[in-house]
């Protein structure tokens, strides 16, 4: 098969954009734009086209197609086509200038499959403006076989310079990509390319683009997607420099690769110092469950939940919620999935019996557990403390009770607990699954919520809503420090550690002052060590 039925196209300062906010800094952009005409690379994108955003000469985001042309206008584009991508609904056609006044050769268009028919419309007047325009059908997983006939009938109908399978979330094995990329060769007229872009979330994106060019369609052109050292959303691209390198040797292309790994030094590199990209455990449970990232994301930023809980969730989804995100959804069905276990009412009543009339301390893992030592110490001799730890097992600290709501540090604590047993009874919500034997008590995390706060399952809040059941003589409180910004430790265990903001801090912090003051506490509880709550 001859160099031009084959195009690699570089999409680096478009889809590497979702990481730095497209700010690449003009000399960075200027290089990369350089070193991929020089390399030979056969179509390169210069960025999105966004009526939202203002011209700024360090991004390679565009409020039109004019400002393309104030950036790469004074540039040579030696033999390469050079294209912009518009996500549907951005960018109003008024905002894009007839091609013969425009910097660019073409256009692609990303859209969703609920808008394939107002999408493709607007290919037709993007192409009727002089432009060689790719249809770009994201989340191609997301398509039937009926759907894909459907866009299919509606791309022969528009004849647009190339149609591509965009594989979002990097879900597609290598029977999926024959069958999605066969059926497409098989529908689509021949007088229209067909791409393939890919992601890496199963590590698969080179093997799936090899197996796409050494086995090309005889009757059309394939172009094929990379990027500069796999840049790229979600788990990454694939690397532009494995495919150049594939090309050469296999397919006698004579791509400078010298270029490219010369752009990758200088440029790429620094750059994977501060924004991380490719294969990560994140996207790889997303594409095991053929979901969106940001439904792991939220699960995995609760930090209360294992990857079995995780998983189980995700298991649970539904097939047309799986890849739009939803954030109220997920929500719910993180408090459904918490709630599906429920306590045991004799293991309330047996505990709340058993602290009738003592002194409790409640023992955090702020770092004030440790570092006002002195403090703990002259509070237990004053008084004889029932003593409960609260998601963490203290050291050099005697407690009675483990109270444990979070079943990721369950499982990080597992071990130890076993070893525990014998000097403290173990106190856990029903969302938690016990590994061997049984929980001295077991409580209903559902009765234990605060439904209306920030942060529902508080665990602070949830044992004083249980402790406000039991005839207590007082309560003190002793490394509950309060929540601070990521750059600031909150934890012993560094492995405990939440990202925060501070302005996310702050509203914790305030909205669990106020669930301790709507709990209504006969007895109020009083601050062991320092904590930001004592201040609010």
């Amino acid at each position: 098969m001859s160099r031009k039925e084959i195009k690699l196209l570089d999409c680096t300062l478009r889809d590497g954009g979702y990481l730095n906010d497209w700010e690449f800094g003009k000399s960075n952009i200027i290089n990369i734009f350089e070193r991929l005409v020089s390399a030979g690379v056969d179509i390169i994108e210069t960025g999105f086209i966004d009526a939202g955003r203002d011209y700024d000469e360090n991004r390679t985001i565009f409020p039109d197609t004019e400002c393309i042309g104030r950036t790469f206008g004074k540039l040579d584009k030696g033999g390469s086509m050079i294209v912009g991508m518009i996500d549907y609904g951005t960018c109003p056609i008024e905002n894009v200038m007839p091609a013969n006044e425009c910097f660019l050769d073409g256009i692609r268009v990303i859209f969703k499959k609920h808008k394939m028919h107002e999408a493709i419309d607007f290919c037709k007047q993007v192409k009727d403006k002089g432009y060689r325009v790719f249809a770009q059908a994201v989340s191609i997983t997301s398509y039937d076989d009926d759907e894909l006939s459907e866009l299919i009938g509606l791309v022969n109908d528009l004849k647009p310079y190339a149609f591509s399978l965009v594989d979002t979330y990097g879900l597609l094995h290598k029977g999926q990509l024959r069958h999605y990329f066969d059926f497409a060769c098989s529908h689509v007229s021949s007088d229209i390319g067909i791409g393939y872009h890919a992601h890496n979330n199963f590590q698969l994106a080179y093997a799936n683009c090899i197996e796409l060019l050494d086995d090309p369609p005889a009757d059309r052109l394939l172009i094929v997607d990379g990027s500069l050292y796999g840049m790229g959303k979600s788990a990454g691209n694939t690397p532009i420099e494995l495919l150049v390198m594939h090309m050469n040797e296999y397919h006698g292309t004579c791509y400078h690769n010298s270029q490219i790994l010369e752009a990758i030094e200088v440029t790429m590199l620094e750059m994977s110092r501060k924004f991380r990209w490719g294969y990560s455990f994140k996207f790889f449970l997303a594409a095991s469950h053929d979901c969106h990232p940001n439904y792991v994301n939220y699960l995995m930023d609760t930090g209360k939940l294992s990857v079995k809980s995780i998983s189980e969730i995700l298991s649970s989804l539904e097939d047309e919620k799986r890849l739009l995100y939803d954030k109220d959804y997920i929500r719910e069905k993180y408090f459904e999935y918490q709630k599906k276990h429920f306590g045991d009412s004799d293991s309330v009543q047996a505990f709340t019996s058993a602290l009738k009339g003592a002194d409790i301390l409640l023992m955090g893992p702020g770092n004030n557990i440790y570092a006002q030592r002195d403090r703990v110490l002259d509070y237990l001799a004053h008084k004889k403390c029932v003593t409960i730890s609260i998601n963490f097992i203290p050291e050099d600290y005697d407690v009675d009770y483990v109270f444990m709501s979070n079943a990721k540090r369950y499982v990080q604590l597992c071990s130890a607990l076993n070893e525990q047993k014998e000097k403290s009874k173990l106190i856990a919500t029903s969302n938690i699954t016990r590994t061997l034997g049984e929980f001295d008590h077991t409580l209903s995390y559902s009765d234990l919520l605060d439904e209306d706060a920030l942060m529902p399952d508080n665990p602070l809040i949830m044992l004083l809503r249980l402790l406000s059941k039991a005839d207590v003589a007082s309560i003190g409180l002793a490394g509950f420090d309060g929540y601070r910004e990521t750059s600031v430790s909150n934890y012993v265990n560094p492995n405990m550690e939440y990202s925060y903001s501070r302005k996310e801090a702050d509203n914790i912090n305030a909205d669990t002052v106020k669930g301790i003051r709507k709990l209504n506490l006969r007895i109020s509880p009083v601050f062991v060590t320092e904590s930001i709550y004592e201040t609010l």
